[in-house]
Order: C-alpha cells, then sequence, then structure tokens
C-alpha cells in the first residue's frame, strides 16, 4: 500500500473536516495527518477499521487454537531449519 498521498497537513483536516469525513469511507484507506511535518495521527473509516478488528481476532483465535492443539514449534528450530534450507539450496547468483 502506498500512503503517499494519503498525507494531510493538521490545517487542511481543519479546513475540510466535513469533506474528508466524507470521503472516508468511499476511499477506504487511512489518512495520515502530520503536524510541523511529522506523522502525528491515522484517520480511517469505521466499517473499516472494525473490519481489521475482527480479521487480527479471527487470526489470534486461530493461533491459540494451534497452541491448544499442540501445533507449535519452537522460533529457534524453525529458523535453524529455514538456515539449514537456505545452506542446502542457496539462491542462484546473478550475473
Amino acid at each position: 500500500m502506498r500512503y503517499s498521498s494519503r498525507i494531510k497537513p493538521i490545517n487542511c483536516m481543519k479546513a475540510n473536516a466535513a469533506e474528508v469525513l466524507t470521503n472516508l469511507p468511499e476511499q477506504r484507506e487511512p489518512l495520515i495527518i502530520t503536524q510541523n511535518g511529522e506523522a502525528k495521527a491515522v484517520l480511517q473509516d469505521v466499517a473499516t477499521f472494525e473490519e481489521i478488528q475482527e480479521i487480527l481476532l479471527k487470526i489470534l483465535a486461530l493461533g491459540n487454537r494451534a497452541v491448544t492443539a499442540g501445533k507449535v514449534r519452537p522460533v529457534a528450530d524453525v529458523v535453524a531449519r529455514l538456515r539449514a534450507k537456505h545452506e542446502i539450496n542457496p539462491p542462484a547468483s546473478e550475473p
């Protein structure tokens, strides 16, 4: 996602609040609000926010089920396996 077109100074938000809030649900992308040239806040429509929260809760529930079912591995084991696989099959070097 590119947010460069979705960055607005707080003065723009102040001057155009009604329009900004009207457009948020249509665009379904967050708006980054800056103050003194620094990102300070993210503005997002409620429907998109709720969808993201629901997705995150589902992911957490799936993770908890995997833990409960014993379908987990220590991170160190996964990293070691990935490293071993990478050493056995190094990527082809570019010419």
